[in-house]
């Protein structure tokens, strides 16, 4: 079995997935058997700081330093749980020291397997502003939309104030589920939930739409590669190219988010 290395950069996120390979681990190969699993992180509140700035060269430095720890302790491999840091990843820069798989291609490429059509994204204001999503879901040749501007916020500010904070609120599920239902009602299939603490808020058992979770399929996809059920990745950061979930590498073009 290869190693396996969690680039952390948000803790709850990093601890369900942690929990989620341990359990996929499980239902493959039996209780209590998993591959070594090696989890590293640095302090997120200067990454936030920069994210503020603008400043993605100084969040791709820090991710790259805990990818060298990954590497120094032996990792064959990393998987990020955070769905904005790959906005920094897929900056040009030097190679980081050992690939990795990339989300939002998973997410995307579980959504074009499930034969979904248009999907809706929740997340940071980053990942729903930005363009990791939307261009893998153009690679994937999907469709996709976010909420209007001041649901993106409402997004944004339950993940920061309250899940990174380990507050799970009835309130704020409520508002989650009203803002995917607009979703559905705007024409989505599904939704993923592109950010790594949302599945802690939002299970498929109570959302209007069928879900992606980045957090869970990222996990799952990691254990298949770890134990050699699916190719190793190639990717070492920047852009991607339409190439097969499980082994993106290069870069590809941007794409604009659809807004209701």
């Amino acid at each position: 079995m290869l190693h396996l290395g969690i680039l952390a950069h948000s803790a709850d996120g990093a601890a369900l997935c942690f929990l989620e390979t341990v359990r996929e681990s499980a239902r493959r190969l039996g209780p209590h058997d998993h591959p070594e699993i090696t989890l590293s992180v640095l302090p997120m509140k200067p990454a936030l700081a920069a994210y503020e700035a603008g400043d993605l060269v100084s969040v791709r430095a820090q991710l790259a330093r805990t990818a060298l720890r990954l590497a120094d302790a032996g990792c064959d491999f990393f998987i990020c749980p955070d769905n904005t840091a790959h906005a920094a990843l897929e900056l040009d820069g030097p190679p980081l020291p050992l690939p990795g798989l990339h989300i939002a291609e998973l997410v995307a490429q579980q959504a074009k397997a499930d034969g979904r059509a248009c999907v809706g994204l929740l997340g940071t204001q980053w990942t729903m502003s930005g363009n990791v999503y939307p261009a893998a879901f153009e690679r994937a040749g999907l469709a996709m939309k976010t909420p209007g501007s001041k649901d993106q916020k409402l997004v944004d500010d339950v993940i920061f104030d309250e899940l990174c904070q380990g507050l799970l609120r009835d309130e704020s599920r409520s508002e989650y589920l009203r803002i995917i239902d607009d979703l559905k009602r705007a024409g989505c299939d599904a939704v993923a939930l592109g950010c790594t603490e949302i599945p802690l808020l939002v299970t498929p058992e109570v959302s209007p739409l069928p879900t992606l979770d980045s957090t869970r399929l990222l996990a799952r996809s990691a254990v298949a590669v770890a134990l050699g059920l699916a190719p190793k990745p190639a990717w070492r950061g920047g852009r991607i190219e339409a190439v097969p979930a499980g082994n993106p590498s290069g870069r590809g073009a941007r794409a604009s988010p659809a807004r209701l």
